[in-house]
């Protein structure tokens, strides 16, 4: 089969981000068996080394420069003009923001020319190249990472959104560009029940399959031993609007209260990319901000228990899931456990839940205080992940898709 796959974002290393590694992972489980093209974007920060890595992966890669960065500060008459672009075009400008023309047209001939049984969008962002007459003579797919209407409406409603009033503004337009956007595709493919309740709003009789991220069981072992203390860790890219509220929330309102009752306790932050708010918190007391490491590993492997305290944004979380892959218990809010059946009735416990403040306090106290609840919570996510969140399984159930076949899921 021949598959043609779109990614606006560039997919290696495949440690550049939660979009980054799940597009590279299904790539490569699809290239074992199918003739893959991808096309990409080059960043300013893609090495000649990395497309030359990436090219090893695919049978043919074609990359784009991707568009200059619009300036983000502009004032309230550019702003209005964005606004009312997104009123005509039914588009947002995060998406036209990567809009490249040169790649619609290789795109567009690519496609006429029959040279493919299969589009995939590599996340929704990339919707943008898919001509609504494309679907009638070649499967459509887009792998939605998370639903946009849906995180803008999360926000709202827990006081997270940067912007309350243009959030407010946004929702129904980003109601309708998901809706418009999803009937252009044959199959819908989400990664967690919840994004697929909210795209079914759109589409009754829509062919939506929930395939969950994985890990690479080889790049995170389970560790080899609890290193006891009070080190507390997060990861995930540190330029990501919901990791910089989550470390924010959790250094600000929970760590300082942990310190009093055990005050060697520890902080790291570790991620690409720290956005200045992330690096003002390295300023305090017990937090280290380490930037790129090069094993997320070695920094779980060395603590006590790992964070996940996300405050907004759907679909699974990789960061969740290389945590118990390495055998860290980890204490996560609904949003940094969405799509995992950690707790509950006939439910092995898998992670500690927590959203308040307190509620974080009474679960770190618990693990700081309970060797056998960490190896209870380090046995039993491990042992989730390798029956149920591999790369392996979701680049097989990924596959069925492009076949043609229907998923149980």
């Amino acid at each position: 089969m021949n598959i043609l796959m779109l990614s606006s974002t560039f997919p290696y290393p495949p440690t550049r981000g939660g979009t980054q590694v799940r597009t590279f992972n299904l790539l490569k489980y699809l290239s074992q068996n199918h003739h893959i093209t991808l096309v990409t974007q080059r960043e300013s920060d893609v090495t000649d080394a990395e497309i030359a890595g990436l090219r090893e992966c695919v049978n043919q890669l074609v990359v784009f420069d991707r568009p200059p960065e619009q300036v983000t500060s502009v004032g309230t008459l550019k702003k209005i003009q964005r606004l009312g672009t997104f009123l005509v075009t039914g588009t947002p400008p995060s998406v036209l923001n990567r809009y490249s023309i040169e790649m619609q047209t290789w795109v567009d001939n690519f496609v006429k020319s029959g040279k493919c049984d299969v589009v995939t969008c590599e996340h929704s962002v990339n919707e943008i190249y898919i001509r609504p007459e494309f679907k009638t003579h070649v499967k459509t797919m887009v792998n939605v990472h998370s639903s946009v209407y849906g995180t803008c409406l999360n926000q709202l409603a827990t006081g997270t959104s940067e912007n309350r009033l243009r959030d407010k503004i946004n929702l129904p337009l980003l109601r309708r560009y998901e809706r418009n956007y999803c009937s252009k595709f044959s199959n819908i493919v989400v990664t967690t029940p919840e994004d697929k309740v909210q795209l079914k709003q759109f589409n009754q009789t829509a062919e939506i399959a929930v395939i969950p991220n994985g890990v690479d069981l080889v790049s995170f072992p389970i560790r080899p031993q609890d290193p006891r203390g009070h080190r507390i860790v997060f990861i995930g890219a540190m330029d990501n609007l919901a990791n910089i509220d989550s470390v924010c929330f959790f250094s600000n309102q929970v760590l300082p209260k942990i310190q009093k009752i055990y005050p060697d306790t520890t902080f790291d932050i570790v991620g690409s990319r720290p956005a200045s708010e992330v690096l003002a918190l390295g300023g305090k007391n017990g937090i280290n901000v380490t930037g790129r490491v090069p094993s997320m590993a070695e920094y779980l492997h060395q603590s006590t228990l790992c964070v996940v305290p996300m405050r907004t944004g759907f679909g699974i979380k990789n960061k969740t899931l290389e945590a118990m892959a390495a055998g860290i218990p980890v204490v996560g809010s609904d949003r940094g456990l969405e799509g995992l059946d950690v707790d509950g009735l006939n439910t092995p416990l898998r992670a500690l839940r927590a959203n308040q403040p307190a509620e974080y306090i009474d679960a770190i106290s618990r693990l700081f205080e309970q060797p056998e609840l960490r190896y209870k919570l380090s046995v039993n996510a491990r042992q989730m992940i390798e029956t149920q969140f591999t790369w392996e399984i979701a680049g097989h159930h990924y596959e069925q898709i492009c076949l043609g076949s229907k998923l149980l899921l």
